[in-house]
């Protein structure tokens, strides 16, 4: 990885110059972690009963009757 830092006028670090293909690698990684995070927190409210599975059905029909009592 080529790493190439930017300066203040007293020689401080305050930035980094990434190749497009490094920063883009590194932001996908990071979604992909992000993920990860998510599911393991949904499984986590899963288990301690604080969350509960409904089947796709029942959650379209709340998604829909949802919306139309916000219109």
């Amino acid at each position: 990885m080529d790493i190439r830092y930017l300066t203040d006028e007293n020689g401080e670090r305050v930035g980094v110059l990434l190749e497009i293909e490094e920063y883009e690698r590194m932001v996908e990684e990071l979604e992909e972690l992000a993920d990860i995070h998510a599911a393991d927190e949904a499984r986590r409210e899963l288990e301690s009963g604080e969350d509960e599975v409904i089947p796709f059905d029942q959650a379209v029909r709340e998604i829909r009757e949802s919306k139309v009592r916000h219109d």
